[in-house]
């Protein structure tokens, strides 16, 4: 019961951290996901430069540590001129982290697609504009719907990183209660409990979706 009540005590706070984490997450995932969707289409390009283009920035995105990139918009720009707060350089770094990996997620949904639409859509006299929104967007996006929940439950997780540079999220706020009484096993537990309430129902909707997918594939 010791453990229970000094949870009840600590929760208030850690529920202003866990907020400050979902908004976080929230932004990275809704300019993200917008953002891979153009990285998928560049990647895709028939245009050379464009194409490099679009590799470089999702390989970077994708190979890099997040904690690297995370480091370099703090750490790093400055050296340019270039200074953000510590939430927004958090948000940029995941910014980019998600939009790199959702773009191979959406750039293999959209290729997904049957060639044989395309072919009905130019009989159907479409244009390729109404071809891509109207067709082929939509059919590529409900495949790609599982892999997208769980970058997005990654970008949750990863949040975590921005503790590295005193964001106020959930493991800073977690540090900062342990460090008052040195109750790091207990407030630890209940950080990881925190993580886990958000992210396993979210794990069960994502394998609830792959399955559904899969029945209809």
């Amino acid at each position: 019961m010791t453990w229970l009540t000094e949870w009840v005590n600590y929760l208030p706070q850690m529920m202003s951290g866990l907020a400050v984490s979902l908004m976080i997450a929230a932004v990275s995932i809704v300019v993200g996901y917008p953002l891979g969707l153009g990285l998928s289409l560049m990647v895709t390009a028939k245009n050379l430069a464009v194409r490099t283009l679009g590799l470089v920035v999702v390989e970077v995105g994708r190979g890099a540590p997040a904690l690297v990139i995370l480091y370099l918009f703090y750490y790093g720009l400055p050296k340019f001129g270039i200074a953000f707060e510590s939430i927004t350089a958090a948000c940029l770094a995941l910014i980019w982290n998600s939009a790199a990996y959702s773009s191979e997620i959406m750039r293999a949904g959209l290729q997904s697609v049957a060639r044989g639409q395309h072919e009905a859509s130019n009989a159907l006299g479409l244009s390729q504009r109404d071809t891509f929104f109207r067709v082929i967007m939509p059919q590529g996006m409900r495949s790609a719907i599982p892999g997208l929940m769980g970058v997005a439950i990654q970008m949750f997780q990863g949040t975590s990183l921005a503790y590295g540079i005193a964001v106020p999220e959930l493991m800073k706020t977690a540090y900062n209660i342990g460090s008052q009484d040195f109750n790091y096993l207990q407030i630890f537990t209940l950080a990881g409990i925190c993580y886990a309430v958000i992210s396993m129902p979210a794990t069960w909707i994502s394998v609830f979706f792959e399955k559904r997918m899969a029945r209809h594939t």
